[in-house]
């Protein structure tokens, strides 16, 4: 697309027809601030002011898209007022040239111009009042200050002032992204640790539930199907009981997300009972001493969905669920029997394994799982102290 030049803004096309207007009355009143008769005027025509007030007025226009040229060009034109009778609009017109070409020009031009502005002031005043031996030559000063020095120190203050707001401005929109970025991340976090707890809860249960409802369907034998469905009642109402209490953590809104009852390593053994209950061949080895509660938490749960996977998944035989502390550390291993190629008894979605691994992964911990040997292998180690985990 072809480069659009700005366009002058319609506030400076009305302050040049305001000054060009104000200007020739004044001329029309004959209100000039020099007289020809003083001997000061070198350009006595009539109409001569006319000419330095049209071009000061015509670079109003570009006081904000091309302040260092609109300066330029009214510098010389008040150059050639000053050899006429005059005229105040055009004093008043460069002046705020010199205004706009600092607060709207190049950040060069904004440091250059006042400090211009102010050498010519003492220049303006020194020079005449040592070559004439009179202070009254310190007024040409005076006037060079009010003319130029005065109008560009202030479009500096004001420049500063509003690069200021501008820094103020844009902090503030950072920090209000990084809150929204924060707040999101955090809002992520909970739904994954929902997630998690939703998962653990209930994964167990659901399997149970499958797993005892197709044997209630497939075996012809009353009393094995009663005590099938005897677990899948039990089952059921445990689910619910889980879901109800995690449902009414979420109305509550706020606080502590997590279970009323949070779970510990002494529940291990009620853990192992239920697995037991369900048809597998559990056996516990729990040796630990005292564990900081969200390591304590991350290993029951870790516990709790290794055996669900077992029941899920394992082959016949025999569970072991071992949990050990040493080296500053506590290790969670369960091994159930593996072959290749069996079907599961249940179906999974893989979400177990990635939610344990999340929660090592949060603690600072390890996490691995896998065949071999025979063995479907699950071990997580959790450092107690923030060292690295043994």
């Amino acid at each position: 697309m072809p480069f659009a030049p700005p366009r002058p803004h319609r506030d400076d096309w009305r302050i040049a027809a305001g000054g060009l207007l104000g200007g020739v009355l004044l001329w029309a009143l004959g209100m000039h601030p020099r007289a020809s008769s003083a001997g000061l005027v070198l350009w006595g025509a009539p109409w001569a002011p006319l000419v330095p007030l049209a071009v000061t007025a015509a670079c109003e226009p570009l006081r904000r898209v091309r302040p260092r040229t609109a300066l330029l060009i009214g510098t010389a034109a008040l150059t050639l007022d000053t050899v006429t009778e005059g005229s105040i609009v055009t004093v008043v017109l460069y002046t705020d040239l010199v205004y706009a070409a600092v607060l709207y020009g190049t950040p060069a031009s904004a440091r250059r111009i006042p400090w211009i502005t102010g050498m010519l002031t003492v220049v303006g005043g020194v020079v005449p009042a040592a070559l004439w031996r009179d202070p009254q030559g310190l007024l040409i000063g005076v006037g060079v200050g009010v003319v130029a020095f005065a109008p560009a120190s202030t479009g500096w203050v004001v420049r500063n002032h509003r690069d200021a707001a501008e820094a103020a401005r844009l902090r503030a929109g950072q920090t209000a992204l990084l809150a929204e970025m924060d707040r999101a991340q955090a809002v992520t976090a909970e739904r994954a640790r929902m997630a998690r707890e939703l998962h653990d809860l209930i994964a167990n249960h659901l399997s149970a539930i499958a797993i005892h409802s197709t044997a209630a369907l497939s075996l012809d034998d009353p009393a094995t199907s009663k005590n099938a469905l005897a677990v899948v009642r039990e089952n059921s109402v445990a689910g619910l009981e889980e879901m109800r209490r995690l449902i009414g953590i979420l109305r509550a809104g706020g606080g502590d997300l997590e279970p009323a009852a949070t779970p510990t390593l002494d529940g291990l053994a009620a853990l192992v009972e239920g697995a037991r209950a369900n048809g597998l061949d559990v056996t516990l080895d729990a040796g630990h001493g005292e564990v900081p509660a969200p390591v304590e938490l991350a290993a029951y749960r870790i516990v709790q969905e290794s055996l669900t996977n077992a029941l899920k998944h394992a082959a016949r035989g025999r569970v072991h669920v071992a949990l050990r502390q040493h080296d500053g550390a506590l290790e969670v291993r369960v091994t159930s029997p593996f072959r290749p190629g069996d079907s599961p008894r249940a179906p999974g979605s893989g979400a177990g394994l990635a939610g344990m691994r999340e929660r090592a992964a949060l603690l600072g911990g390890v996490f691995a799982a896998g065949p071999g040997g025979g063995v479907w292998t699950v071990r997580a180690a959790f450092p107690l102290n923030g060292g690295d985990p043994a």
